[in-house]
Parts: C-alpha cells; structure tokens; sequence
C-alpha cells in the first residue's frame, strides 16, 4: 500500500479535493497542504476538512511534499512547475490532472531538476458543477485515469501515481501524449465546444420578447449540461490543444452540413441514414 508523508494539492476545486478527500479516506498521507490562487477556496477546503493546511504560496507549500498534485487550470501548470520545480526535494513526485498532454509534458519535463519525477495524469471524471464543495471521495470510482509516461518518466514513480488513482476507484490506462490530446479532442474537448456555443446560439435568439432558453427541455439541458462546467478551464484547454481542437470543429462542421443539405434537398433517406448510423453508435455506448 502506498502512503505519502506530505502531500500538495495545488488547485483545491472538484477534482483536487476530490483527490485530498480519497488520500484522507483510505489513509494514503498524513498532512494534506492545500494551495492556489484563491484564499476563499482554501478557506472552504480547510473549513470542510478536505485540507490540513494552507500553504503561505507555492513555494512554501511544496517545502518537504512527496507528492504535489497540480490541479488548477491547464494553463497554469508550466508556471507553476517553473515556480516549485528547483524548490521540490529529491525524490519527490509531481503529477498532475491536466485534459491536455502533449508538447506541455515536455515542457513540464524541462523545467524541473534530476530527481524530481514527473508523471503526467488525466482522470476522465467530473461533474457540471465545480468547486470544492462539490468535492467526493466517489468522483474517481469506475472512471478512466489516463498516464502518459514518457521515456524519462521514472518507473517506481509511475507505479507509485498508479497505485494512487487504483486505490480512487479508477481504471488506470497508459497512452502516448500526443495521441491522448488527439483522443481527447475529439470525445471531450469538441462537445464541450458544442455545448458553449449551443446555448450561446440559443441566447442570440433570446434577445427579444420571447426567452427562448426558458422553454428548453430535456433534449436542450442534456446536450448542454457540460456548458456549465469551469469557462476557466475550458479556456485554457482550447488555447493549448488547439490545432486538435480546430480539426474536430472543421470535421463536426462537415457533419452539420450534411444534416443541412440533406434537410435542404428533402432527403428523407438520407436523413434516416445519417440518423441510423449515429443513434447506433450511441446505444452502444450504453
């Protein structure tokens, strides 16, 4: 069983108190250190018990940390690695819960020194609400957790963040960073996009005398559900994995045109057939 001494979570929202919550649970580390842009949110964090203490910045926060765990905003990771890197003893472990890997591992990789080990983390859980308070032990359990070890990844360091994520709940898969940001971009990072830009497509026609959006059913709040989700991170996500991000907008753009000059030529059949072979697909997943 593995147990840390001390543990930094940098970013103490859903997904790292979610985390704190599981290493408290199954008593994985004596002393949780909680740190992040936001006093109000470590505040919460350690009102909730959800932390043990908050860190007086970075640097003092991962000051004889075994592992840190960076769990802010995608876009914040390589300053913070910039930051903590040269301050993290040896032997220490840094990960992360980051959506986008690729070219960011390597710069994370670079800034930090030998023995400080780097191993690169996405559990694929969450919900539309975010924040701390939202924050379960459960969040983790049956879910994917994604590693994209690298050849200068240290072994026992791997071993040691898939330990972790298996005592969560998750179901730990390894995979090469580029392809997981090619992977992601189009089950995770396209529908988000879709979501944002549906209801603010819907907003444009709620201008007027009628409030469109307040008619919205079941369909309309499901497809949307994930708009709800951190306007922060999904910021930062785009901005990072772009070109992926632009390739799926550019194919579902091909599939929307389909659906418009198949609606604009009358073509039942092949409406049924784009229809069949989508609602196919879905069923499947269950």
């Amino acid at each position: 069983m593995i147990h840390f001494n001390n543990v930094t979570i940098v970013g103490v929202g859903l997904i790292g108190g979610s985390l704190a919550k599981v290493l408290k649970t199954k008593n994985l580390t004596d002393r949780i250190t909680g740190a992040g842009r936001s006093r109000e949110t470590l505040d919460l964090a350690l009102k909730l018990g959800v932390i043990d203490r908050m860190g007086e910045g970075l640097s003092h926060a991962v000051v004889d940390a075994d592992l840190v765990v960076l769990a802010s905003p995608v876009g914040t990771f390589e300053a913070a690695a910039r930051e903590i890197g040269l301050l993290m003893k040896k032997g220490a472990i840094l990960t992360d819960v980051g959506s986008v890997k690729g070219a960011l591992v390597k710069r994370i990789e670079s800034l930090l020194p030998a023995g400080v080990h780097y191993v690169p983390g996405h559990p694929i859980a969450g919900k539309e609400k975010h924040g701390v308070a939202e924050a379960s032990e459960q969040l983790f359990r049956g879910a994917k957790c994604i590693l994209t070890p690298t050849t200068k990844t240290d072994p026992q360091a791997l071993e040691t963040v898939k330990a972790l994520w298996s005592a969560a709940g998750a179901n730990v898969v390894l995979m090469d960073a580029d392809a997981h940001d090619h992977i992601f971009a189009a089950v995770s990072h396209l529908p988000h996009a879709a979501a944002f830009a549906m209801v603010n497509t819907v907003a444009e026609f709620s201008s007027g005398p009628e409030n469109y959006i307040s008619f919205s059913g079941a369909g309309f709040r499901d497809f949307t559900r994930i708009a709800a989700s951190s306007p922060e991170m999904w910021r930062d996500v785009c901005l990072l994995n772009g070109n992926n991000i632009i390739e799926m907008i550019e194919q579902y753009q091909l599939a929307l045109n389909s659906i418009k000059k198949a609606i604009e030529r009358q073509d039942a059949d092949k409406l049924d057939a784009l229809f069949h072979a989508a609602s196919g697909l879905r069923r499947g997943l269950g």
